[in-house]
């Protein structure tokens, strides 16, 4: 179980890095509160962040507080870094870690409700809403959504549209894509069907699918 915290103190200090588990890379960063960030770089880990994750990031961050407290420190984020990676690995299916999120109470609310998807599983944005009562409200649950600054723990990849389609995600449409290739099929990889038919595979397609892929 995910443990929140819904109010910390402004101002703390934020331990950061790039990452890279499974071929990907992410920027991370976490407080004495919980993991506060996490989103996809296009740029390799290895070589430091890249300039559009380095501005999403510092966006973020500015929130939090000043840049003198901005520690790049990959030791502090090991134990969030070991639960993603087993994720990503497929022997993972909940994540066990505090979480530092900021944000409004509409934009808590919205986030704590994606909370209840589980693993494997997709809902549409206006039965997120529904479970909000908020069902007039489905465009303001979807700009919370895409405000949610920690991916894959706070599981906004399982919103789809009506018809399970694929729509916006922050981390890009392909990661999305992936992730919920990976929690049917346990493999993080790219993929050639159309999402409709992964949302609504059968065992014995699934089966199929990972034979091809494997």
């Amino acid at each position: 179980m995910v443990r929140e915290v819904m109010e910390s103190a402004v101002n703390q200090t934020i331990y950061w890095g790039p990452i890279r588990l499974q071929d990907i890379n992410f920027v991370m960063a976490v407080t004495d509160s919980g993991l506060g960030y996490l989103q996809f770089q296009k740029g390799d880990a290895r070589d430091g962040v890249d300039v559009e994750a380095w501005q999403a990031f510092t966006q973020w961050a500015r929130k939090i507080g000043h840049p003198s407290g901005w520690i790049q420190q990959e030791d502090r984020l090991k134990p969030y870094m070991q639960q993603l990676d087993e994720y990503l690995s497929g022997v993972r299916t909940n994540f066990e870690l505090p979480l530092d999120l900021r944000g409004t109470a509409f934009q808590q609310s919205v986030w704590r409700a994606l909370h209840e998807i589980g693993h494997g599983e997709t809902v549409s944005y206006s039965q997120v809403a529904q479970t909000l009562d908020k069902s007039s409200a489905v465009r303001a649950v979807g700009t919370a959504i895409g405000a949610n600054p920690v991916l894959i723990v706070v599981p906004c990849h399982r919103v789809v549209g009506k018809n399970g389609a694929l729509t916006g995600y922050r981390g890009g449409l392909e990661n999305k894509e992936k992730l919920l290739l990976l929690e049917r099929a346990g493999k993080f990889m790219p993929i050639s069907a159309p999402m409709h038919k992964i949302l609504n595979m059968d065992k014995n397609t699934e089966k199929e699918m990972n034979g091809i892929r494997n």
